[in-house]
């Protein structure tokens, strides 16, 4: 009697490890990283940091649909789902918020190594990303706009990526690396940050056309009549001899930290503010606002060019600062 061969076979397996194989994604990320990867990880990060496909159009220059066709596209390549979207509002996943971490990193390290080359070969490519105030004014040929137009000109294979924020968020930008470099109002005391004073800004008290104040003649609006009106928050960074002693009797019942929404509550006629003079003097010439107060009420306000310098973007800084400083 022939013996039977003998049939080796694994031990079963618990029910519950069974269902866990079964769940186990399969595939992933298979090959090299493409352009068509980075584009639309850039895509991702984007909506990501707007919080939404809609508050990412503008960012990103396209509609709605065309950046959920890309997110889908990078959905499919990674075999991974990044966001919830829908009625209930948009919202990374667990495993998006991982993507979106390994983005950055990833993102950042072609920041460096374009930078390091930049240094071996004195020629500058790469992203510059250059953050203003969202309440900065552009009159003209200004020293700034001359300095990107001589910068990019002299550079072509530098990507110049311009952002508007909010003061703070300018500075906060520069400090966390968002930034390649920003413009703030106030040079801030830290010793990781380097500033550069640029140019100053005037600033007037007016009011609106529907404003009490406005059919008021001039020598009857005294300081006691400036007291008892509503007036929007007045920047810290701005200052005038005058300013710094009464503005302890001011009466302060709105916010507005951008100069169109500040321009908005005054032409409400329902409050009293400070606005750039070059800002409201169309509008004082439509009449639809008044200049008020003494002249001696004109508040200042000071711009500098803010970096956090390291060896990875000096060369562009640096750069772009002397361009900068020639053309004042």
């Amino acid at each position: 009697m022939t013996a039977q061969p003998t049939t080796l076979s694994s031990p079963p397996q618990p029910s519950g490890q069974r269902r866990a194989s079964k769940r186990r994604r399969t595939g992933g990320f298979r090959g090299q990283v493409a352009e068509v990867d980075l584009r639309l990880l850039r895509v991702f990060r984007t909506v990501a940091e707007r919080g939404g496909f809609s508050a990412a159009e503008i960012a990103l220059g396209k509609s709605k649909s065309s950046i959920s066709i890309d997110i889908s596209a990078l959905e499919n390549r990674l075999n991974i789902k990044l966001c919830q979207r829908g009625r209930s509002g948009f919202a990374l996943t667990g495993e998006g918020r991982m993507v979106l971490e390994a983005t950055e990193e990833l993102l950042s390290d072609i920041d460096r190594f374009q930078q390091r080359i930049n240094s071996a070969s004195g020629v500058l490519s790469g992203r510059f990303s250059f953050y203003m105030p969202d309440n900065i004014l552009i009159h003209g040929e200004t020293a700034v706009i001359r300095a990107i137009k001589i910068f990019t000109s002299r550079n072509p294979s530098v990507f110049m990526n311009m952002c508007s924020a909010s003061p703070r968020e300018v500075e906060l930008a520069v400090l966390d690396g968002r930034a390649t470099a920003g413009i703030v109002l106030h040079a801030p005391h830290r010793p990781d940050l380097q500033s550069t004073a640029l140019f100053t800004e005037s600033l007037g008290l007016y009011c609106g056309a529907s404003h009490p104040l406005a059919d008021v003649p001039e020598e009857d609006i005294t300081l006691e009549t400036l007291t008892q009106q509503r007036m929007i928050e007045v920047s810290s960074a701005v200052s005038s001899p005058a300013w710094d002693r009464i503005k302890g009797q001011m009466t302060f019942c709105a916010g507005a930290e951008n100069v169109d929404a500040r321009a908005l509550l005054i032409l409400s006629g329902n409050y009293i503010g400070f606005l750039p003079e070059a800002y409201a003097r169309p509008l004082v010439e439509d009449g639809l606002l008044r200049h008020i107060g003494p002249e001696s009420l004109r508040l200042m306000t000071s711009f500098h060019f803010l970096v956090r310098p390291s060896p990875d973007t000096s060369l562009m800084i640096e750069t772009f600062r002397t361009i900068l400083e020639e053309s004042y």
